[in-house]
């Protein structure tokens, strides 16, 4: 089970790089970006010790579909994909925040609601919601960016703007966006069976000034959707959504007692466990795009995306 867990490229004009939880930035001369997806897994803000097999194409081949299919909406980051695991795009200044909408009442939202919270982000939450219900609106409930390691942290829109971290007017302009993004994302989902429950967006601002969308969207890892078919069935008996995100890889680590927290081991994951959990991207990704995954070479990874860069820069 060949996996990229950490690249060690040498790119024309390269000046820095940058290792994420997941993926791997090089900064290049001319305000180029050369953005590498791992098959690095992480869960409540911690990198799993084992990579999942294809998990970093799969991120990079639905993030770019989903790019391609809102860039009406909002302009991007994306230049080229010249491998499966590779997104070239224009530098921008990132918003150190990101917009999390909500769609319904699940994942975080839901374990706060289930402790008495009823305000989320300086968001109300409706009395008597159960788990999974649809919120009347989508909800947006920012949070800080982590650096590795570190938690991101639930912040309001009046601390946004008050600690000086994003302005009154681009915090508009990013909620206006995450609106739409997450409107055109419903629909999207909708057309293959699916309900996206919720997701985040990350915003930059380029050398001109203009706000672009970066990173991924509408991604298994910063998305969760639930199978349209058998909802309501399911949400009147009280029973489980069926879904389509990394919750199961959360809900693994909680059966094992892991949450992230000081103290907390992370529990060991089987070769069988691994392969299970590629699997499930799998399916996610074909869920979501309606297309057959085609896995690629993975015999030596490094090597092919090495040899694929060499082409695009020359």
């Amino acid at each position: 089970m060949n996996t990229l867990m950490e690249t060690h490229f040498q790119l024309p004009g390269q000046l820095s790089k940058y290792t994420g939880k997941v993926r791997e930035v090089y900064s290049l001369e001319n305000d180029i970006l050369v953005m590498v997806a791992t098959d690095r897994l992480s869960a409540f803000d911690v990198v799993m010790p084992k990579g999942i097999p294809f998990k970093g194409q799969i991120l990079n081949q639905i993030a770019t579909q989903m790019m391609k299919a809102t860039e009406d909406i909002v302009p991007n980051w994306l230049i080229a994909t010249p491998d499966p695991n590779v997104s070239i795009g224009q530098l921008c200044e990132p918003f150190k925040i990101e917009m999390v909408i909500r769609g319904y009442l699940s994942g975080h939202a839901a374990r706060e609601y289930s402790k008495g919270i009823r305000t989320l982000c300086g968001v109300a939450m409706p009395e008597g919601m159960k788990e999974n219900d649809r919120f009347p609106i989508p909800i947006i409930t920012p949070a800080t960016k982590a650096e590795m390691g570190d938690h991101d942290e639930d912040i309001s829109e009046e601390d946004i703007i008050a600690r000086g971290v994003v302005s009154a007017d681009d915090y508009a302009q990013l909620a206006t966006y995450t609106s739409s993004l997450f409107q055109r994302g419903t629909e999207l989902a909708s057309k293959q069976g699916l309900i996206l429950v919720d997701t985040k967006y990350e915003f930059g601002k380029n050398k001109d000034g203009q706000i672009v969308l970066i990173d991924e969207i509408h991604t298994p890892d910063s998305s969760r959707y639930f199978y349209a078919d058998g909802y309501q069935m399911r949400q009147d008996r009280g029973e489980p959504q069926k879904q389509l995100s990394k919750e199961f890889v959360r809900q693994w680590l909680i059966s094992n007692n892991f949450q992230g927290l000081d103290g907390q081991l992370v529990p060991t994951m089987s070769d069988s466990y691994v392969q299970s959990v590629s699997d499930r991207y799998i399916e996610l990704y074909e869920n979501i795009t309606g297309k057959t995954f085609v896995k690629e070479d993975t015999q030596n990874i490094q090597e092919r995306i090495q040899s694929n860069l060499n082409s695009y820069f020359s």
